[in-house]
């Protein structure tokens, strides 16, 4: 990658990563399942009107925008609200990469090769470690339902692979139409009518624009610059950078929120953090004897 496309790569993961700190904040005094209606409204509408449909059934562009909008970002919204920090959401979001793994053996009978087994070992043992140490800011619930978001992004990514000729920048924007419905349904029967209604009417200039970041920044331009960088050098080069967001995340979340990081969650984060690097170059590193 030449110093623009890495530069570029960098803005978007940064991007991502300082996503987490808007939606801890956006979701502070509004409904996380209306917020994250907004979010997918404004990166669909006017991009739409644009964008190329994807070349896929239907049926898997409803699914894959359900997966995403109301599972992943529905459940990582509503989490966050309930006591999740922004820097542990960044983390526990990447085991998406395990689910994907253990879902494509199960579905499609890919094998688990042998760092990967030993990469979500490690993972797992560090949110285990999390959960019984780290204290407040990962309360069991919220934890739970990240794992579930990040189950979703799994599910998300079978679906991807299920139509491979479809160009993903076109599927985020389409894909975008379907989760404001059902999640405005979902926010008006959890919070009510008129705590929705005060939402809309009544919030600061200052929510709007993390909305516009949210959905314009955050989704539109970071997943449309991805895919190019992608198209341009190839996944292999492109996707190990996603490894980046959790670290940005939490140097934001301690930097904004002042998140803590005592040492027994600092240890559970170093094994997520070691788990993933081992899920992503084991293949490299990987020793056989002859």
């Amino acid at each position: 990658m030449n110093a623009r496309s890495l530069g570029l790569a960098l803005l978007i993961t940064l991007i991502w990563g300082v996503n987490f700190v808007v939606i801890k904040w956006s979701v502070a005094g509004a409904s996380p399942l209306l917020v994250a209606a907004l979010r997918f409204a404004v990166a669909a509408v006017p991009a739409v009107f644009f964008v190329p449909r994807p070349r896929m059934p239907a049926r898997l562009l409803w699914s894959y925008g359900l997966a995403v909008g109301v599972v992943q970002f529905g459940l990582l919204y509503l989490a966050v609200q309930l006591g999740l920090s922004a820097g542990m959401g960044s983390l526990l979001m990447q085991t998406q990469a395990f689910f994907t793994a253990l879902l494509a053996a199960r579905l499609l009978g890919e094998r688990v090769l042998p760092w990967q087994a030993l990469g979500m070992t490690l993972a797992f043992g560090g949110m285990g470690l999390i959960g019984l140490v780290a204290g407040g800011d990962v309360p069991l619930f919220p934890l739970l339902l990240t794992l579930t978001a990040a189950l979703g992004w799994a599910v998300s990514n079978l679906i991807v692979k299920a139509a491979p000729q479809a160009n993903g920048f076109h599927l985020v924007v389409w894909s975008a139409l379907i989760p404001p419905l059902p999640l405005t349904g979902l926010a008006l029967l959890t919070s009510g009518p008129g705590e929705v209604w005060h939402t809309l009417t009544h919030s600061s200039p200052a929510f709007w624009a993390a909305i516009l970041f949210m959905g314009l920044a955050n989704t539109v331009l970071g997943f449309g610059l991805w895919a190019n960088l992608i198209g341009q050098h190839g996944a292999s080069r492109v996707a190990p950078l996603s490894l980046l967001v959790p670290v940005f995340g939490m140097l934001a979340s301690a930097l904004v929120f002042q998140e803590g990081f005592p040492p027994g969650k600092v240890v559970g984060a170093a094994l997520v953090f070691t788990g993933l690097m081992l899920h992503v170059f084991g293949g490299r590193w990987w020793w056989r004897p002859a």
